[in-house]
Order: structure tokens, then sequence, then C-alpha cells
């Protein structure tokens, strides 16, 4: 069966072209799911303040920002895989610990718990290492077999048949698709849905229904 075009406005979505990204917002794996191939950008220069080292939360006390430090570069550019992860302040416990407070009253904290700590316990020298080996765990535990590949060089303008989202999908930028499809939160009653926070909301709230919900 062919993919599901999530993008009513244009007829080349077949082929997606995205950024790295950690623990992306639903509306990236919505891509992952209903796209035939996707490019991955690696040859990129970092792009501060989006989500190739930030994701978003939903704690007790509203959303919450989990940001990943990197170093400082010398020369005020550095190609994406380049980018080195800092450790001052140690942000592996701070981000495990802010997630499993947010989320240990979930329905499946404590089904996926040990698939998830080992990224808070081991060092990675590298976010582009860290972010894909993160992003296929979170694959493998909600059963998405996209086809991935990476770019070979950088290019500014990709083809007509290549929907280039790797900056359209930005913590500042509405969402590419505004058809959100609501799922069970734990704080829904207090704050009601909140839509495109990262995945794993999404995996940690539904389970294995969360494809169901990103391939709608």
């Amino acid at each position: 069966m062919r993919a599901v075009n999530p993008y009513p406005d244009t007829n080349k979505a077949d082929k997606c072209c995205l950024s790295t990204a950690y623990l992306a917002p639903i509306e990236y794996y919505r891509v992952l799911a209903n796209v035939d191939e996707v490019l991955l950008e690696q040859h990129e220069f970092y792009v501060k303040q989006s989500y190739r080292n930030r994701c978003v939360i939903a704690t007790a006390n509203g959303l919450m920002d989990l940001t990943i430090p990197v170093e400082k570069f010398e020369n005020g550019k550095t190609r994406i895989r380049d980018v080195r992860i800092s450790y001052h302040g140690n942000w592996q416990l701070q981000h495990w610990r802010s997630i499993a407070s947010a989320y240990n009253s979930s329905p499946f904290f404590e089904y996926y718990m040990d698939d998830l700590i080992v990224f808070y316990e081991k060092r990675w020298n590298f976010l582009w290492d860290f972010n894909v080996e993160i992003q296929q765990k979170i694959l493998e535990l909600i059963d998405l077999q996209p086809v991935i590949r990476l770019t070979e060089i950088y290019s500014k303008d990709l083809s007509d048949r290549i929907k280039d989202l790797r900056s359209v999908i930005h913590p500042k930028k509405k969402l590419v698709s505004e058809h959100t499809q609501p799922y069970y939160q734990v704080f829904v009653h207090k704050y009601g849905f909140q839509p495109n926070l990262s995945v794993l909301d999404l995996l940690l709230n539904m389970g294995n229904e969360a494809i169901f919900t990103l391939k709608k």
C-alpha cells in the first residue's frame, strides 16, 4: 500500500529531508511513519535553538524544554556531525530525573524505562551519534521501519521531488500538518491536550498503540 501523504499542499512528499533531532516532536515521527524515504541531513552546520539538541515534555508544572548542552565552536560554525556534547552540569541526570518525574505515572513508563535509561548513563562524545542511537531505539520501540538514508553533500536547495523539512520542523514554527490526532496524556485534566510534544510523550502514554497515532 502506498504511504499516506501527510502534506495536502504538495504532491511531492514521497521523499523528505530532515535534520537530526533529540527525541524529536511527534510531527517529525509522523514524517518517518508516512513517507517512502527520508534523507537525514549530516552535512549542514549546527543550528541553535532547534530540535537538534532540544525536546519538549509535559510535566505537572507545564511544558519543559530539555536541552543537551554542546561545546562552543572556535570558528562559530560547526558541521552537525562534529558537534560535541558538553558534560558540565550533568545534563543526563537532570534530563532523566525530569523524564521520570513527568512520566512515572504514565501507563508505559515502567515498561520502557530500562530501554531508555541507558541513554542517560552512557556517555557519547558527539550529538549526532547520540541522536542517531536514541532515534533508532525509539523507532524500534514504536515498531517503525522507515527507509532512512544520509545526505551525501549539503545542498541548500533540494530537488522538487524532495520535501525539505530541515528548517520547517522547528520549535518556533507552526506544525507541518494541522491534523493532530489527540491521544491520552497524563496531565490532560490539568492543561488539556498538548500537541506535538516529544515522541517520548506519545510512547510512554500509548505504548504499542503509538504507531496508530503517527499513521493517522
